[in-house]
């Protein structure tokens, strides 16, 4: 690194208290899932919005937002409770390669899931030990349910990434961020708890990465989950209980500050 880690850490963690903050939430995707009370409200509006997370910021939130309306703003009852017709208004929605087929099969699984289960996290949780380092056997068996269905599209793949096809999975990442991450500060809604917010793994996008890099956090020049792993795992020298934390910092020093430009 090119500072001291002291330095390093504490130019970071004051980057941590700018913008973690609930100011923060009115331009981010994460206004999306705000909105809701709801546990399940709160978890498929999160979902949707961190899938549709690539783009301009006013963009995703808009089009998740007129999801949300074609679903009612009840996700979770309509999900559960939905009648056949009611899915043709759906036909032609569309945010950027995200299409009505994919938006189909993601209502699909998570109809199916809810009939046999409360929470999504478990979706996540169960194929993890309270000993593993990481999410990336979460991930890896997250993927390996939501298309275990018979009618997923091969084409839907694409937007549910995975480990095993070596991704930073910078989404799904942000996600359990959102829904893992506990503090005072009220940006992460840290409803759940099965998953250790020190188990998380930093959400890489190319803003994140190209601060990483010129901080010294990373060396690697492609961002793929092993290069996600490496900045996690600098990031753990900082606070080793609470690593992800600092994805506020780079984002905001690569979004806000433009920084490293």
């Amino acid at each position: 690194m090119k500072t001291s880690v002291y330095q390093l850490k504490t130019f970071l963690d004051e980057k941590v208290i700018q913008f973690n903050q609930p100011t923060f939430i009115t331009n981010d995707p994460i206004c999306i899932p705000h909105q809701f009370t709801k546990l399940q409200d709160v978890e498929i509006a999160g979902f949707f919005a961190a899938i549709f997370a690539w783009g301009q910021r006013t963009t995703i939130i808009k089009k998740c937002k007129t999801l949300l309306q074609l679903m009612d703003n009840t996700p979770h009852d309509f999900i559960c409770n939905h009648q056949e017709q009611d899915l043709k208004r759906f036909l032609g929605f569309k945010h950027r390669t995200f299409n009505d087929t994919d938006t189909l099969y993601f209502i699909h699984f998570l109809q199916h899931y809810y009939q046999q289960h409360t929470s999504l996290e478990d979706a996540f949780a169960r194929y993890l030990s309270p000993t593993d380092e990481t999410t990336e056997k979460a991930l890896v068996g997250f993927h390996q349910l939501f298309f275990s269905l018979e009618e997923a599209p091969q084409r839907t793949q694409k937007h549910i990434a995975t480990p095993a096809r070596k991704s930073a999975c910078k989404r799904i990442n942000m996600f359990l961020r959102w829904m893992v991450r506990k503090d005072d500060k009220g940006v992460d809604l840290g409803c759940w708890s099965a998953i250790q917010p020190k188990q998380l793994v930093c959400p890489c996008d190319v803003h994140v990465s190209r601060v990483a890099r010129n901080l010294g956090l990373i060396t690697r020049p492609q961002t793929d989950w092993q290069t996600a792993l490496a900045l996690t795992n600098n990031l753990r020298q900082l606070d080793p209980n609470d690593p992800v934390k600092y994805d506020f910092a780079l984002f905001g020093l690569g979004v806000e500050e433009k920084f490293a430009q």
